[in-house]
């Protein structure tokens, strides 16, 4: 587990950019930024399973975060975003205090102090393996014309 607190959750894939889409057949971009989109939903559920406690990860105690994580691809299907959604289950978005914290009013101290960015970890973790899975998707989506 990479542990950081950062909002770097963000990964550009380079080298395909000069092309326009319609050069791509979109099914094939679609099923790798699929698979992209279940490795890392994978990889940031088992942080919180496996690191709940530790290494400033906050405790699984009912699942409801674990289960909440998950991923949707864009319109065009160029783009996946892999994030914990408010669920049924919770009565507030509680994701957000876990990274952000909260703090108390009148002591100045945490009542729930920032954890480590489970999701960010798991994206930084993986990033040979997306680069890997994107790279045969895009290189066998290129339709010659």
């Amino acid at each position: 587990m990479a542990n950081s607190v950062s909002v770097d959750g963000y990964l550009h894939f380079e080298g395909f950019d000069a092309f326009d889409r319609e050069i791509f057949n979109k099914r094939k971009v679609r099923a790798g930024m699929r698979k992209v989109g279940v490795l890392i939903t994978g990889r940031a559920q088992m942080n919180l399973a496996l690191g709940g406690g530790e290494d400033g990860y906050p405790v699984n105690r009912s699942g409801a975060t674990t289960d909440s994580i998950g991923f949707k691809l864009s319109r065009s299907g160029f783009l996946v975003r892999i994030a914990p959604t408010k669920t049924s289950s919770m009565r507030a978005f509680y994701p957000a205090y876990l990274h952000y914290g909260v703090r108390l009013k009148n002591g100045g101290g945490w009542r729930v102090k920032p954890r480590d960015n489970y999701m960010t970890d798991a994206l930084t973790d993986s990033r040979a393996q997306v680069q890997q899975i994107l790279s045969a998707a895009f290189a066998s989506a290129f339709l010659d014309n």
